[in-house]
């Protein structure tokens, strides 16, 4: 059988409504890793749904377990010879909140509903759509050739969408289990519907709580005020500190190194477009002298989430006693996130904001990551894809989003390769969620092409 046999097989389960019926089984199971009612669906999902699809494909399959998950993990394996490469594939089946009242007439974040070309569902293209093309794309390769080719790894988790908890430790404890020569996972979006990546690592993300706690209660402006220091205000001027007007950060600690040739040559070959249904690009947002690529994909960016004093839904006339705000730093690789929180606490002191409470939102932040885009494994795959497909493919060195590639990369020493299923306006952690069924077909046969080449002589 031949390469092109298995990307026809695949193709040919995307057609039969195989594909739609495995992930709109997979997308009625509720995977909410927010959410503490729904422990029984994330043992579910591993246990009911995904072992015996694994165990189907000639897997053998574990089930690993930490205090700190928010579920459990599985762990399959199918080992075809010593000597073949080993690959780690690598899924996560929990979801954002379902966010039910927000979705339009007629959808539902618990059951798949194709219109218009989409199939919409919680967790269509995050994750469980992507890692149901990996699986379904190893299948096709299976069938086609009668085996891989390779060995195959994979770790499904169930807390991605809450920081995965417990998967360092995991990965930490079963470092000889999990030993591979690369990981090839598929997360996040492409650049665009019609532009296939190679994505190398992502952003860090460290979410930060900041509050100012002035005193008990509420206090009537009219006899109090001027006599009463306003947290509200502290708080805007203590955030204002952080960045420029326009978005550019002040804080040293914060600002990468300068972007190596071999990241700027890769992005320059990244087009980053306006989504037709998306906000338009401020193009003098954020560091100036950037490209839009760089700046998203080669550089921080910091953000307020949310923030409140008072009380906004029913406003009073009096002072309040204190402030809050969530706020994010993206970073990028040379940025050392355990220098993140004492940079911030040194900037603010220095600026007279000494009384602001600092606290990590999370137990756990990702770190930035980054493959070089010239790195052997890189190439390989670019070259892959383009076997596959008449369109351009690009290299991106890490995505903009977080992932918890840093356990992989740094955890486990393996070369970190993602391949996204998904597009920039596939409304993941939102109402309407969906995946477009035919990047869905497109990319069940570039990675039944992908893991074809990995049976075949020639990977690095």
């Amino acid at each position: 059988m031949t390469r092109e046999a298995a990307m026809a097989h695949a193709e040919r389960y995307f057609d039969s409504g195989t594909f739609k019926a495995d992930l709109a089984r997979r997308v009625a199971i509720p995977t909410e890793s927010q959410n503490p009612e729904r422990a029984g669906a994330m043992a579910e999902y591993v246990e009911r749904e995904m072992r015996p699809a694994f165990e189907a494909l000639g897997f053998t399959c574990k089930v690993l377990t930490h205090p700190r998950a928010k579920g459990p993990f599985l762990y399959a394996e199918r080992i075809e010879g010593e000597g073949l490469k080993t690959v780690l594939g690598y899924g996560h089946g929990d979801v954002i909140r379902g966010l039910e009242a927000g979705w339009e007439a007629g959808l539902s974040p618990w059951e798949l509903t194709e219109r218009d070309g989409l199939y919409y569902g919680r967790g269509t293209a995050d994750n469980k759509g992507q890692h149901t093309i990996n699986l379904a794309a190893q299948a096709a390769v299976i069938a086609a050739r009668g085996r891989l080719g390779f060995n195959a790894k994979w770790l499904i988790e169930m807390g991605e969408e809450v920081g995965s908890p417990g998967l360092r430790e995991v990965c930490a404890e079963n470092r000889e289990l999990l030993r591979s020569d690369v990981l090839i996972g598929s997360d996040g979006p492409r650049l665009g519907i019609d532009k296939p990546i190679v994505s190398l690592g992502t952003r860090g993300a460290m979410n930060i709580d900041l509050e100012i706690v002035a005193r008990e209660g509420g206090h009537h402006s009219g006899n109090w005020g001027g006599l009463l220091s306003s947290p509200a205000i502290q708080m805007v001027h203590a955030i204002a500190s952080i960045t420029g007007p326009t978005g550019q950060i002040r804080i040293p600690e914060w600002v990468p190194p300068p972007i190596s040739d071999s990241v700027k040559r890769a992005l320059a070959e990244c087009d980053v477009a306006e989504p037709p249904e998306g906000p338009k690009f401020e193009p003098n947002w954020s560091e100036p002298g950037l490209t839009l690529a760089e700046k998203v994909f080669g550089w921080s960016s910091f953000d307020i989430l949310a923030m409140t004093s008072g009380n906004p839904q029913t406003p009073v006339n009096a002072v309040p006693p204190s402030a809050w705000a969530r706020v994010q730093l993206r970073y990028v690789v040379g940025i050392d996130k355990d220098r993140i929180i004492p940079a911030l606490r040194a900037h603010l002191d220095r600026h007279g904001f000494s009384f602001v409470t600092i606290t990590m939102a999370r137990d756990e932040a990702y770190a930035a990551t980054r493959l070089d885009p010239e790195h052997p494994w890189a190439q390989w795959t670019k070259n892959s894809l383009l076997r596959s497909t008449n369109l351009k493919v690009a290299i991106l060195p890490n995505v903009g989003g977080s992932l918890p590639n840093d356990i992989f990369s740094e955890g486990l020493g393996l070369p970190t390769i993602w391949v996204p299923h998904s597009y920039p306006g596939c409304s993941q952690h939102a109402p309407n969620e969906h995946l477009p069924a035919a990047l869905a077909r497109e990319g069940l046969r570039l990675m039944a092409g992908l893991y074809w080449d990995l049976g075949e002589p020639g990977t690095p």
